[in-house]
């Protein structure tokens, strides 16, 4: 009897731990239920928000244009065109022969301007504003040139040497509402860039959210008003001597696809300091922003990115730091592109 009770017991226990075990794998099932419900309503939370950013800087592009008075033409009213990244090299009325000298050298021309975006999603445009009188006679004459080179981006914007942040603004905010890109980049005309490792270079950061490249740099603020880069509101940042907030050199740099939204849906209260580029990296500077520090992104002209090319670190971009861009760009620009450009092909291999 007593051996009976105990085999009793025995099969009572085994059972309580078969139920055990089975609760304990349904609270699994149940938790990884949970887990991918959650994972997924993230996913969804993160769509929405895309969207939401994406029809608010749309929709400012808009009211930008109307507010102005600017028509609102097919290219900015139709559905945004999608790209890779969106490069607009920084030019004003006076630098024609600038603008020649990039189209010889880096920027491809034509049916090649064409096919680099349609293939491998690389749009290049030459940005420009217009002067203070309306259809003057510079406006005419980027009129002219764009009929024959199809390459302007023309922005709601009075060219000045002094509103260059107001520019940069206004470019990003222009271009999120054309084209649907994962990066915008924001270069001179002085400047040399090879495409094709500026394309490789920002595809390895493809996967990084809010996303800021470009050769960091922290500079003194300048409160003397006899320097160039004199800073009226020196005052904001602290004692005399003080130095700048990290921020990329403003030759060229490149932000992501949500960085751009955002000055595109906050720009009528992004301040703008003297300086473009400070101005651009105070608009980050309290925002979760990846800086991206790229050092390939503002080498020397030649000898130093000849060298760093035949060691095979081909550069993204080359000017003199001591001109801001290269020294007498018109005249020098083909011989840095004929030492230190990657060659025709290297943007068409670019893997993106």
């Amino acid at each position: 009897m007593s051996q009976r009770r105990r085999q009793d017991q025995e099969l009572q226990l085994i059972s309580e731990d078969c139920n055990t075990k089975r609760k304990h794998g349904e609270d699994k099932d149940i938790m990884g239920e949970v887990t991918k419900t959650h994972e997924a309503i993230q996913s969804l939370d993160k769509s929405i928000s895309t969207l939401q950013m994406e029809l608010a800087a749309k929709r400012s592009t808009l009211e930008l244009l109307r507010s102005s008075g600017s028509p609102v033409t097919s290219e900015t009213s139709q559905p945004r065109k999608k790209a890779f990244v969106v490069i607009g090299v920084n030019t004003a009325f006076s630098s024609r022969k600038r603008r020649d000298s990039v189209r010889e050298t880096w920027m491809p021309q034509g049916e090649k301007l064409q096919q680099l975006e349609e293939q491998k999603g690389i749009v290049i445009r030459f940005t420009i504003g217009h002067s203070a009188t309306s259809n003057s006679i510079l406006d005419k004459a980027i009129d002219s040139e764009d009929a024959q080179h199809h390459d302007f981006l023309r922005l709601n914007h009075v060219e000045g040497y002094h509103e260059l942040s107001a520019k940069t603004k206004i470019f990003f905010s222009t271009a999120v509402g054309i084209w649907d890109a994962d990066f915008y980049v924001k270069v001179d005309d002085d400047v040399h860039v090879n495409l094709g490792m500026l394309a490789t270079t920002l595809a390895r950061h493809k996967s990084k959210p809010r996303t800021y490249i470009g050769c960091m740099k922290s500079g003194p603020v300048l409160a003397d008003k006899n320097v160039k880069y004199h800073e009226p509101e020196s005052w904001k940042f602290g004692e005399e001597g003080n130095k700048y907030f990290r921020h990329a050199t403003g030759q060229i740099y490149a932000i992501s696809k949500d960085l751009a939204t955002y000055i595109s849906i906050n720009q009528p209260i992004l301040h703008k300091y003297a300086n473009e580029d400070v101005s651009l990296g105070s608009w980050f500077i309290g925002l979760e922003v990846n800086h991206i520090d790229e050092r390939n992104m503002c080498c020397g002209t030649p000898p130093d990115c000849e060298w760093k090319g035949q060691a095979g670190n081909v550069c993204v971009a080359s000017f003199d730091w001591s001109c801001s861009g290269i020294c007498k760009s018109v005249e020098r620009i083909k011989d840095v592109h004929a030492r230190c450009g990657e060659g025709d092909s290297a943007v068409w291999s670019a893997l993106i």
